[in-house]
């Protein structure tokens, strides 16, 4: 027996097919077509590295607001926050500041918060007073 005349115990029934040759057999190499994932050396992004992409560049306290937007309360709408004829920082929880839209019927004194001019015309008209306070336009 020589060396060329060795044969498998048991030979395939099938030739396997040879994938990423030339020619029509194994066209796109059994991955798919065009994308990512079919490119030579691939390797998927992670996407912790999108996440750092999307944040500023320079972050830190140069970026952040220097102060939270002011809520607004029109004249009309004190009386149902007054308590006692007063309406200040304490009683409505947050800093306000007061616009001149709507009437006032009762007096009522404003401590510490800012008063557009309309507002104050309105507030000192039916008798109220504003105390401590920064009138801003």
């Amino acid at each position: 027996m020589q060396l060329h005349e060795l044969k498998p115990a048991h030979p395939l029934t099938e030739k396997k097919t040879r994938v990423g040759r030339s020619g029509k057999r194994g066209t796109t190499s059994g991955k798919g077509q065009k994308g990512q994932k079919a490119r030579a050396g691939r390797r998927i992004r992670p996407a912790e590295r999108d996440f750092y992409m999307r944040l500023p560049k320079l972050r830190g306290i140069k970026n952040r607001p220097f102060s939270q937007a002011e809520a607004v309360l029109n004249v009309g709408d004190l009386e149902k926050y007054a308590k006692d004829g007063i309406i200040n920082e304490r009683i409505l929880g947050k800093k306000v500041k007061i616009l001149g839209d709507g009437e006032v019927k009762m007096a009522i004194t404003v401590e510490g918060l800012p008063v557009s001019e309309s507002a104050k015309k309105k507030i000192e008209a039916a008798g109220g007073r504003i105390e401590k306070t920064e009138i801003s336009n």
